[in-house]
């Protein structure tokens, strides 16, 4: 997996460069000769981790193409030269966002497939029936409380069969998290050993929050890895940055598909997000 950090500088700024839609500019660039269609440096962008989705049918006629950095949209827009690219917000005369909703459109679908099939890949603890019609997937720290509820807050959707939950191991919240998280992937039986952790501290759990003092979960049941084989190792730290790469910052942090089909994430899930993360009980 690529890391942004290895991306041009030019899109991971915050401020982006801006191109300004106006009668003159339209005039100005109507008559150039475009050198290529298709710039070279878009292979370039390419092969540092930016997926160039296609055409962008920009409102300034300018030659475009709609891409993504993760699960940020991008546009990028030629130069007249053809060699070279600029990367920013496209702005109408009224300051607006000209080609806003044509990116979004343009790369929806594209990103949700990406971070679809690169969570299918992640390395996950199956938790439910593999026929359920949701699949949902979930970050999971082993010393996170709010996984702890949320395990415990979904057992209605899985013990019914419609909802089968995969967690994403992380181990991010405590010194023995990342530990815990190898232990249970290492586990003969990852699935029954992260049933039988989570159910123990169902109880404990519930009591500290009730109290209003959440606290990381202990060690009972499951005993961190004093030392992570590196092959496990390199496991979590591709789930963690997979989790970064969509925008995920908390545990739990869940990903899974609309009705429609469309790619949703969100971190945390109280009892009012229960049916948007599961779906109808």
């Amino acid at each position: 997996m690529n890391s942004l950090r290895h991306l041009p500088r030019t899109l991971l700024r915050h401020t982006r460069v801006v191109a300004l839609a106006t009668p003159l500019l339209s005039a100005c660039i109507a008559p150039a000769v475009w050198a290529q269609d298709r710039p070279a440096v878009l292979d370039t962008l390419a092969k540092k981790g930016v997926t160039v989705v296609g055409p962008l049918p920009s409102a300034s006629g300018l030659p475009a193409w709609a891409a993504h950095v993760g699960q940020r949209p991008v546009a990028l827009y030629a130069a007249p030269d053809g060699k070279h690219l600029i990367v920013g917000t496209l702005l109408d005369a009224k300051g607006d966002d000209a080609d806003g909703a044509a990116l979004d459109h343009a790369v929806g679908g594209a990103m949700g497939a990406s971070a679809w099939s690169r969570l299918q890949q992640s390395h996950w603890i199956a938790d439910g029936t593999p026929k359920a019609p949701r699949t949902v997937y979930v970050f999971t720290d082993p010393n996170c409380p709010y996984c702890n509820r949320f395990w415990a807050d979904a057992r209605p959707w899985v013990d019914a069969g419609k909802v089968q939950l995969r967690h994403v191991m992380v181990g991010i919240l405590t010194p023995t998290s990342a530990g815990k998280a190898a232990a249970l992937l290492k586990s003969s039986d990852p699935a029954a050993a992260l049933a039988t952790y989570e159910r123990n501290q169902v109880g404990p759990t519930a009591k500290a929050m009730e109290a209003g003092r959440p606290r990381p979960l202990d060690d009972a049941g499951l005993k961190p890895l004093a030392a992570i084989p590196p092959t496990t190792q390199a496991q979590l730290d591709a789930n963690a940055a997979l989790m970064a790469n969509l925008g995920l910052q908390a545990t739990p942090a869940m990903a899974w598909r609309d009705a429609a089909g469309a790619l949703k994430t969100r971190t945390g899930a109280p009892s009012s997000a229960l049916s948007e993360v599961l779906g109808p009980r």
